[in-house]
């Protein structure tokens, strides 16, 4: 089972989640609270269950209602991918995934890893 990790950062507090692994899958962005981290982990686990796959990498995008994952190409060319909760917020983003297959198989480990994940610090 995948767990969450809570570490303080300079500007703040943030979480990675990691796979059964312990490879880091996604994270968020810097919280200025340890609650209001709390609560971005209790969205993802909500949202990434339910969320639709937004592929930006094509000539013409199908828009899909969030939650939905978006997978986009960085400057670098590599493929990424980010959570958006109901709202519209990005609540996690990917690292870099030189192939597609790779950032895809991402987005599924969170949906497997992130409702059950066990929060850690």
């Amino acid at each position: 089972m995948g767990k969450f990790i809570i570490k303080e950062v300079a500007t703040g507090v943030k979480f990675d989640l990691k796979a059964t692994n312990g490879e880091v899958i996604a994270t968020s962005e810097v919280y200025t609270t340890e609650a209001a981290c709390k609560k971005g982990i209790e969205s993802v686990k909500k949202n990434s269950v339910a969320a639709g796959i937004e592929d930006q990498t094509v000539e013409e995008v199908v828009a899909v209602k969030n939650p939905k994952f978006e997978v986009y190409k960085d400057k670098k060319g590599e493929f990424r991918f980010r959570l958006k909760a109901t709202n519209g917020q990005v609540i996690a983003t990917s690292e870099g995934y030189k192939a597609m297959k790779s950032c895809l198989d991402g987005i599924e480990s969170v949906k497997k890893n992130a409702p059950e994940a066990s929060i850690e610090k």
